[in-house]
């Protein structure tokens, strides 16, 4: 018996990569599973049905229960016909395991409106768009009566967390999925729902153009590390866990994060003139929030 037999559960972006590696542990681990994926390219251009359909044949080759979609999942109405998918599929849904997103680096000075509005659409938007809908089914089951055990799963990074030069529009989408995380796990804990939010380290097509790993590296890259923490927050086990934000998820580990702390306070002023010495001297008694320092990304 799995640690989510008999639950239901929707991944976005599970038709590769650690998307992929959530779908098939949930259903290894005995949930039902909607693999939602556009299929386009990494920077989020085309739609192809084929990867999540094979992740479904996978899943039902080893004696699962799983069925695709192929939902843009930052449009209003696709996401909310994945949700009732679900529903109407398998008569519930317990866990939303939001992954999908695209990359379209570039500095900022020639970042066009285009890279920044997509990027923050498929990942801002495809976070909030299916957890509303999944949060108001939710809602209308704990009113009828029937409290949900449910689970959010939302995906941040650390170039959201700590910051990564060249991943401006990116970084600030995924900032904002962890605080729409932590706000949300209150606001829906009354519904039965938790919400956490995970920034996985993982070798895969968004992420292999960034830095060429190997060897132990690479092996504790490999999205079944990630895909286990998915699997234990999705379960009943877990219900008790919620407004966190894993800062990094790998195979070396899973970083809980401490929050953003405050730190050395300057002796404010009303005269300008009066406020440099004491700030500066706040500032070299403090660390970085950031993972950026002088210009060097230094978060491994």
């Amino acid at each position: 018996m799995g640690v989510c037999d008999g639950r239901v559960a929707i991944v976005t972006g599970a038709g590769r990569g650690v998307g992929r590696a959530y779908a098939l542990k949930l259903a290894e681990e005995g949930a039902k599973v909607i693999v939602n994926d556009l299929g386009g390219t990494a920077s989020g251009e085309g739609a192809d049905l084929t990867p999540a359909q094979s992740v479904v044949e996978e899943i039902v080759s080893k004696g699962g229960e799983a069925a695709v979609n192929g939902a843009d999942v930052s449009d209003w109405e696709q996401s909310q016909a994945m949700i009732q998918q679900a529903i109407d599929s398998y008569g519930r849904l317990d866990i939303l395991v939001n992954n999908a997103g695209i990359l379209r680096d570039r500095m900022m000075v020639n970042m066009t409106e285009q890279d920044w509005d997509l990027v923050i659409k498929v990942h801002l938007k495809g976070t909030f768009a299916p957890a509303h809908h999944a949060a108001n089914y939710w809602r209308a089951e704990s009113k009828q009566g029937r409290q949900p055990d449910a689970r959010i799963i939302n995906t941040t990074s650390g170039s959201g967390l700590f910051g990564n030069i060249g991943q401006a529009n990116y970084g600030a989408a995924k900032a904002g999925v962890a605080s729409f995380s932590i706000i949300t796990a209150r606001e829906l804990e009354r519904y039965g729902v938790t919400v956490n939010a995970i920034a996985p380290r993982a070798q895969t097509r968004m992420t292999e153009s960034l830095r060429e790993v190997s060897g132990e590296m690479l092996e504790r890259r490999d999205p079944e590390w990630i895909a286990a923490l998915v699997a234990f927050l999705a379960s009943p086990s877990a219900k008790d866990i919620t407004g966190r934000v894993f800062a990094e998820v790998w195979g070396f580990g899973y970083t809980v994060g401490d929050g953003w702390n405050h730190g050395p306070r300057a002796e404010a002023s009303r005269d300008a003139k009066e406020v440099e010495a004491p700030l500066r001297h706040a500032l070299a008694a403090a660390g970085y929030n950031s993972g950026i320092e002088r210009g060097t990304f230094v978060n491994p």
